[in-house]
């Protein structure tokens, strides 16, 4: 369990400032751990052979670090191998839809994380790794399925990423122009909700019959996600 407030409190960098919507920002490492809990895709931005690519991944984490997928990013690094990336988690939560145009915007959560990723090569830390990207993904899937050969585990990129440097955002409430001028015009305004769940398995069609759904599967269909 973590106690310290270094631990616990966002370090703040020239990166993670929040110079605009300040209101929005947090500086609380729950509300990081929150969002990256909330979900499992991630964008990782970074430069390869010159060019801004961003790169839609799987991720997982433990307390200090970031693991993720990075096949883009390993070859940047091979070049320069003190390259900073940046990791993104973002969440839509809904439409704000205002009484006018310029006030409509967006119900999130999101995240950025910044960092030099270190590429992992202990064979033994990218199958710890490789464990909480699965787990984090579909919780009960390491032990259901056949776990990595070395041969699969030589072929996979894993790269880890410290969580000390992020900026955390959030955005959620009605409109902000209930009070102004706009509040005459007779408008319907709101918030437009959205939700992800996760549907009914379907059974891949070369399955033999009679393979029943585990239920570390199947309980979660019709589950919320994120």
């Amino acid at each position: 369990m973590t106690t310290s407030k270094q631990q616990t409190t966002l370090a703040e960098t020239d990166r993670t400032r929040h110079s605009r919507l300040r209101e929005q920002g947090s500086l609380d490492r729950a509300d990081l751990e929150a969002i990256l809990d909330a979900g499992f895709i991630c964008h990782l931005g970074v430069v390869v052979d010159g060019h801004p690519v961003v790169v839609p991944t799987v991720y997982g984490r433990d307390d200090r670090q970031l693991y993720l997928h990075g096949s883009v990013a390993s070859r940047s690094l091979a070049a320069d191998p003190d390259v900073t990336v940046c990791v993104t988690v973002t969440h839509v939560d809904g439409l704000i839809l205002a009484r006018s145009v310029f006030e409509h915007g967006v119900n999130y959560r999101s995240a950025m994380i910044y960092g030099v990723p270190r590429k992992v090569t202990d064979p033994d830390e990218k199958l710890t790794g490789l464990r909480l990207l699965t787990e984090h993904a579909a919780p009960g899937q390491w032990d259901h399925a056949r776990r990595p050969s070395r041969k699969e585990l030589a072929a996979t990129t894993l790269l880890a990423l410290s969580l000390e440097e992020a900026s955390v955002k959030t955005s959620a409430g009605p409109p902000d122009d209930g009070e102004g001028p706009d509040a005459e015009l007779g408008i319907w305004a709101g918030n437009l909700p959205l939700a992800a769940r996760w549907g009914t398995p379907v059974a891949d069609p070369l399955l033999p019959p009679g393979i029943a759904v585990p239920p570390h599967i199947a309980e979660r269909g019709g589950t919320r996600h994120g």
